[in-house]
């Protein structure tokens, strides 16, 4: 790691918990900061048809990474979960948050209450106690970092070509993760730095390698790379240099948000030619 993210005594690695890391982007943030000297606490829940790929991609770091599986909606579990970190690596300099339910329109339909309470229970209240709880041992380091992940459904909500891809009760709990960050960031400052990057779509996550864009037709994916100025999707690489950037790079960056999303909010119209105007 660079001196972004120091160790407390100059000699011990940094330690990161990253959520969400059984698979995606996720596994592929775990991967990147164990490969660049951090040590690694990882979290899963379910898709228990991923843990032994997960296992083997992190078993050649051997005691720098560990597992733990949690359900991250279970208040309690998240009160043992940061404790057993503790114990397990002493120390924690950066939270990779990492941890949402998106509903698909097109996968789900119209909404039943209990999946209106799935996505706002993971997108948003598991995000708010990790960092509750972890905060105290973040400020410890003297120089933590936080990263959230979110999602530009708060900013495009269930409109234009994403409306069979973002719902409203995830569209909403994204709106109120860039209001957790700016309050975090107050909270935090100044020894714990609180960023945020909002992802448009990318592999494992509103795009390919997910059940939903498997089932959009073939115009309707179209639409959306028209509707995406560079005119693709992301990668899980992507996000990952995004976030390297945040924790390595920007030690004067604190409150703000990162929109990675291909320049989709924007909306892909092209900018006319200068008209030769009348005088």
């Amino acid at each position: 790691m660079s001196a972004a993210v120091p160790a407390k005594t100059g000699s011990v690695a940094p330690v990161a918990l990253v959520l969400g890391a059984i698979k995606g982007i996720g596994k592929g943030i775990g991967l990147d900061l164990a490969r660049r000297g951090c040590r690694v606490a990882l979290t899963y829940y379910d898709w228990e048809d991923e843990l032994p790929g997960m296992q083997a991609d992190f078993a050649v770091f051997g005691a720098n990474a560990d597992i733990f599986q949690v359900d991250l909606r279970d208040c309690d579990g998240v009160l043992r979960l940061i404790p057993a970190v503790m114990a397990r690596f002493g120390r924690l300099d950066i939270l990779i948050n990492n941890i949402e339910r998106g509903g698909w329109p097109v996968v789900h339909g119209p909404y039943t209450p209990a999946q209106w309470d799935l996505e706002l229970e993971t997108t948003l209240r598991a995000k708010r106690w990790v960092f509750e709880t972890a905060l105290p041992h973040l400020k410890e380091s003297g120089n933590g970092c936080v990263v959230n992940l979110s999602s530009i459904a708060g900013l495009v909500g269930r409109s234009g070509p994403a409306s069979l891809i973002f719902n409203d009760g995830y569209a909403a709990a994204n709106r109120a993760v860039g209001l957790l960050t700016e309050s975090w960031a107050r909270v935090a400052a100044p020894e714990v730095r609180v960023n945020e990057i909002m992802l448009g779509l990318v592999d494992t996550r509103h795009a390919a390698m997910t059940r939903g864009w498997g089932l959009l037709e073939p115009d309707q994916k179209q639409a959306l790379l028209d509707h995406t100025l560079l005119g693709r999707t992301g990668t899980i690489d992507d996000v990952v240099k995004a976030v390297r950037f945040i924790i390595d790079d920007a030690p004067f960056m604190s409150g703000s948000v990162i929109r990675l999303d291909g320049g989709y909010v924007l909306g892909g119209e092209k900018v006319a030619p200068m008209p030769p105007g009348v005088l």
